[in-house]
């Protein structure tokens, strides 16, 4: 029969292990260390003596239970009386604020109804006012109303301008008629020497004229015909018998007229101007009343201009609050200006809305001038935000695709654990769940290993844990690069009888990296050879100690296939949950991450999501990454419809118009127009960025990317079928000449070149060698996605051999000089306009006119320029070769003697060869 352990049996009895040995010693058993094993014979003998003390144990920790029941009851009690006292003090509290806010809103609209009455009062008053000091008008109106105080005015200054139109035309014609008077006394003075008969017709003559001119004066003056007959018939018969009586009437009727006709256009002409003397003064006081009228009118305007203006800004501030509060956005930072990292200096001035020049001009003043399309550091974007006095938060790229809310810690409520179960392959990963699940998961996939992600609940003493079991860490790392915080927990399984392997070293790299505790489950610790120990031994280089060592990680033994240990492991999981303090708020709208998605061909797009705050239901509008739509379905781990999914539950959800990536972050809007608003500026953006993507550095266009992006860097991930090929290989590198181009080896491992490498290699920007080992066909996929290079040799000098004339690719190429001729200066002359010039003969090689030159006298270089002018007669030339004579100018200078020596040479580059 089997042995028992002694740390086993004290397991049984729920005591240490020193315990359980100060007993064995107390019975005179042979036990040596908690790993002895004991006979049946002794186990028996145990169980039997320990009897009386596992019964007193097990009273105790009944009562022990009872106690904390009690205890636990007391407390729900005393917390349903507290939560009932705070609810009548909110009621309280609340009906307080509506009273204190009623009196304040009556208190407000009788302030309000005040000031309305003591406005019309004023009004009124102001009216009563301007109608007693109004000035009015008494003077003839030609049109008896009008539409408006302007009209009043035009129709006025029409008249004027007819009244003066008719003086003037009455002015010439009174002229007019004075001028034909004097014309006619002279005639009459004649006519006195006549005959009797054509004196009398004279005379008779005039008469009438004489008559017709008054007739027309009295016209004028307002008499009728019949009023000029009488006055004519009264005063012919006091003329009658008397000759010259008619004549001397006439001359005293003619003074008289001339003397009425004065005094009335004097009077007139005073009536007249007391008239326009009116008007005018009526003019002047409705022009000052417009103006006064238009005056008070613009200000009205401006104030209430400004009114709406205030008041559009406090409504638009009211929505931006409300439509914060609804997001569960933190009020605190609402000021806060999000700035994408690298902006340009535009895109920065368009988020600040200030002029783009008063950021130019104060990166002059810092020293780093930039233009309106350079990107800024996030240094200067901090500064240049400070001296405004703007409060910014620089965003990364995954920040900008991310969500942020804010809760109240009363609303917090704890929430079940998210454990993801990482580790080597094969070493018992699905195997732990299918224990955990009692599902036959593992016996279902290709090989026993994982080939998609997948997710689960499970329940321990009436707590519940979700498990995220994820092939390798691959999807773990990928989801992480995406800035997904999903896992709160990690579980490292290692093999007990296989040890610490590399996968699980790149797990315990990138556990860390995410700042996730690491519970360690040592597995197949039945199996033959089999050795916990080591186990732990081996993880403590790599800072994984165990507690029991004085570390931070909780170590546990278990067999996923003969179920030991599963209890301890949730345990410790709730144990390690406990200590977090895991909280979300339930009550709110749904967000969280994606952890898979696909493309089912019955049901579209299907994505496994897992809500980390708010409760996701059933017709939602949700936005993940760059897919948007309404859910029209949720399914549990089991395949079951539910209904809502609450914080830390994995679903899977139908309805997406496209597949999201692993990763992405969601949330769930009101409005689906608004989700369909994010969702296609994120695409836009992508499609954008997809076109500005930079390629990846390859062996070929590796010079060309190094002089464009002058970085004199070479990143290498090494995979080798053996360490010793690593070692060999890296050894070799590191021999190369490093001190214009540095070889970096950032990473080196073991095994086939697999999705985890390229994922490394994109973030990195770096070239993946193989060598003796073939990339598998997710990392082959991956590469040509993503335009990763992946080399294989076989050989090790042919890898070191590409790599080295890549790096030698990657120098500058050195700068030499070239002697092109050597030519003979034998006569000078002297050009106008030109200077100097030389005429020489070429004693050997070719020069030509675009060749640099020096001036060499007595063995001493005295000039060192270009070639001005070659010429071959009177031609320009372009080269002339040895034995043929040429003339040569040089550019500003000379100082050209016979017997100098002119040798041309070139500047050639020459690649670097070492």
């Amino acid at each position: 029969m089997a042995k028992t352990r002694v740390h086993d049996l004290a397991k049984e009895y729920g005591m240490s292990s020193k315990e359980m040995l100060d007993y064995l010693d107390q019975m005179k058993i042979p036990a040596k260390s908690p790993s002895s094993t004991l006979e049946d014979v002794y186990v028996n003998l145990v169980r039997k003596k320990l009897k009386p003390i596992l019964e007193a144990r097990a009273a105790e920790i009944e009562a022990q239970k009872k106690a904390e029941e009690e205890a636990k009851k007391e407390e729900e009690r005393k917390a349903a009386e507290e939560a009932e006292r705070e609810r009548v003090a909110a009621e309280k509290r609340r009906a307080q604020e509506r009273a204190v806010e009623e009196q304040r809103r009556r208190e407000a609209e009788a302030a309000r109804k005040k000031a309305e009455e003591e406005r019309a009062e004023q009004e009124r008053k102001a009216k009563e006012e301007a109608e007693k000091n109004r000035v009015r008008d008494t003077a003839p109106k030609s049109v008896p109303s009008f539409t408006s105080l302007l009209d009043q005015i035009a129709q006025q200054e029409k008249v004027l301008k007819q009244q003066e139109e008719e003086k003037e035309a009455r002015k010439k014609q009174e002229a007019e008629e004075r001028a034909a008077r004097k014309r006619q006394r002279p005639e009459r003075r004649n006519s006195s020497d006549r005959g009797g008969r054509n004196e009398r017709s004279d005379r008779g003559g005039r008469g009438e004229e004489r008559n017709d001119e008054r007739h027309e004066r009295n016209e004028r003056r307002g008499f009728s015909m019949d009023e000029v007959r009488r006055n004519a018939a009264q005063a012919a018969p006091a003329g009658e018998g008397k000759p010259d009586s008619r004549g001397e009437n006439r001359r005293r009727n003619q003074k008289h007229s001339h003397r009425q006709n004065d005094g009335e256009d004097r009077y007139t002409r005073m009536a007249r101007a007391a008239e326009e003397y009116n008007r005018e003064h009526v003019l002047e006081e409705a022009r000052a009343a417009v103006e006064e009228a238009s005056r008070e009118s613009t200000g009205r305007r401006k104030r209430r201009k400004e009114r709406r203006v205030k008041q559009a800004a406090e409504a638009a501030e009211e929505k931006r609050i409300e439509e914060a509060v609804k997001n569960d956005q933190d009020l605190s930072q609402l000021d806060t200006i999000k700035v994408p990292q690298g902006s340009t200096v535009a895109e920065l001035a368009e988020l600040l809305k200030v002029p783009a020049n008063d950021i130019i001009k104060r990166l002059f003043l810092l020293g780093t001038p930039l233009t309106m399309t350079q990107s800024m550091t996030d240094d200067q974007i901090e500064l240049i935000a400070d001296d405004l006095g703007r409060d910014v938060k620089v965003m990364t790229k995954e920040e900008e695709n991310s969500f942020s809310f804010y809760d109240d810690p009363k609303d917090l409520v704890p929430r079940p654990p998210v454990v993801t179960v990482m580790g080597h392959v094969d070493h018992g990963k699905t195997s732990l769940l299918d224990a955990i699940r009692h599902t036959g998961v593992a016996a279902g996939e290709a090989g026993g290993i994982t080939q998609a992600i997948g997710a689960s609940q499970v329940k321990i003493h009436g707590r519940t844990i979700t498990f995220i079991d994820t092939p390798g860490h691959a999807t773990f790392t990928a989801m992480r690069a995406r800035g997904a915080k999903v896992t709160d927990i990690v579980i490292l399984i290692v093999a007990a009888d296989d040890g610490v392997m590399p996968q699980t070293i790149e797990s315990i790299n990138h556990a860390k990296a995410a700042n996730v505790p690491i519970i360690v489950a040592v597995n197949k610790i039945d199996k033959p050879g089999a050795n916990p120990d080591k186990v732990r031994q081996e993880l403590t280089e790599y800072g994984i100690i165990p507690e029991e060592w004085g570390g931070q990680n909780m170590f546990v033994n278990i067999s996923a296939k003969k179920k030991i240990g599963i209890e301890d492991l949730l345990e410790a999981v709730l144990l390690e949950a406990d200590y977090l303090e895991l909280k979300a708020n339930p009550n709110t709208f749904a967000s969280g991450y994606v952890l898979e998605a696909k493309l089912d061909r019955g049901r579209g797009s299907v994505a496994t999501i897992l809500v980390n705050r708010g409760t996701l239901h059933v017709g939602d509008a949700v936005v993940a990454g760059t897919a948007y739509g309404r859910v029209r379905a949720m399914l549990d781990q089991h395949g079951n419809n539910v209904a809502e999914a609450k914080p830390s539950d994995p679903v899977e959800i139908l309805g997406l118009q496209s597949i999201p990536n692993a990763g992405d972050e969601f949330r769930v809007f009101d409005d689906e127009r608004d989700a369909r608003q994010l969702a296609e500026q994120r695409q836009l953006k992508a499609r954008i960025e997809e076109q500005n993507k930079a390629k990846h550095v390859t062996l070929e266009n590796l010079f060309d990317t190094m002089e464009e992006q002058d970085v004199k860097e070479l990143n290498l991930i090494i995979k080798a079928d053996v360490q010793g090929s690593i070692e060999a290989l890296v050894d070799a590198l590191s021999k190369l000449d490093q001190s214009e181009v540095r070889i970096n080896v950032i990473h080196t491992a073991v095994g086939a070149i697999n999705e985890t490498d390229v994922i490394l290699a994109d973030a990195s920007n770096a070239i993946i060698i193989g060598f003796g080992v073939r990339p598998d066909a997710k990392a082959r996929q991956a590469a040509e996605k993503d335009g990763v290079e992946i080399r294989t040799y076989s050989v090790i000098y042919k890898a070191i051999e590409e790599i080295d004339a890549a790096r030698i690719g990657m120098l500058k190429p050195t700068e030499e000089e070239k002697q092109t001729a050597t030519i003979e200066v034998r006569q000078t002359y002297k050009v106008p306009k030109v200077g100097i010039a030389a005429g020489c003969m070429v004693q050997e090689g070719e020069v030509s006119a675009t060749d640099q030159v020096r001036l060499v006298r007595n063995g001493i270089v005295v000039y060192d320029g270009t070639i001005a002018s070659l010429r071959r007669y009177k031609d320009e030339v372009k080269s002339v070769k040895a034995g043929y004579e040429c003339g040569i100018s040089l550019e500003n200078y000379q100082d050209i003697h016979v017997g100098d020596t002119i040798e041309s040479y070139k500047i050639v580059e020459v690649a670097r060869t070492e």
